[in-house]
């Protein structure tokens, strides 16, 4: 899946150096491997075989098994504070490395 406007990259790759794409989109293709969702909003965990990132979306979620691409910016000891809690999301996605999605491609 290729996304017009970013460097790829393999997760690998963003979590030896998140810093450096906090100011830049970057994309990253895998598998979607866990996913929650509220009110349209939500996070999924993909997998591309060098690691696995938390994706923040503030438009849905893929389904869990669905191959994605997608393209946003990292940001480091990122919080969700109360919402992390009311989704009952595991002490991974609450802080560390997340992306932010600003766009998305979907094959299921």
């Amino acid at each position: 899946m290729f996304l017009p406007g970013c460097e790829q990259k393999s997760i690998k790759h963003i979590l030896a150096d998140p810093h450096r794409y906090s100011t830049q989109e970057v994309g990253i293709v895998g598998k979607v491997v866990r996913s929650y969702s509220v009110l349209s909003h939500g996070a999924y965990e993909v997998d591309d075989g060098t690691g696995t990132l938390w994706v923040i979306s503030k438009a849905g979620v893929p389904r869990e098994g669905a191959r994605v691409g997608v393209k946003g910016t990292i940001r480091d000891v990122f919080a969700l504070g109360e919402l992390g809690t009311l989704l009952n999301l595991p002490e991974s996605i609450r802080s560390g490395v997340v992306m932010n999605e600003s766009e998305r491609k979907t094959k299921n």
